[in-house]
């Protein structure tokens, strides 16, 4: 499923307009994005929470050359899903 599916799914599902339910998903994903860059969790009870976390730099290996690299440390979300979702899918 694209984006495009999870806003035609969204505006059947919801008796709304396609234009509403972009504009709608659009505020979602841009309330979500803005809650994590300021290293907050954003949790919908039942489907799941989502958190930043630190990665710290590390050493890796360049697949092609076999030869040693550094690898910087950066914020990564994570994504834990609740146990409504976990059911559905089990």
């Amino acid at each position: 499923m694209n984006k495009t599916d999870l806003i035609n799914g969204m505006a059947e599902n919801a008796g709304i307009t396609k234009a509403a339910a972009k504009k709608a998903l659009d505020s979602l994903l841009v309330d979500i994005e803005g809650s994590l860059q300021k290293g907050n969790r954003v949790s919908l009870v039942g489907f799941g929470s989502w958190s930043v976390t630190r990665r710290a730099a590390r050493d890796g290996r360049n697949p092609q050359t076999g030869k040693t690299i550094k690898i910087k440390a950066k914020n990564v979300v994570k994504f834990k899903a609740g146990s409504d979702l976990s059911s559905a899918v089990n």
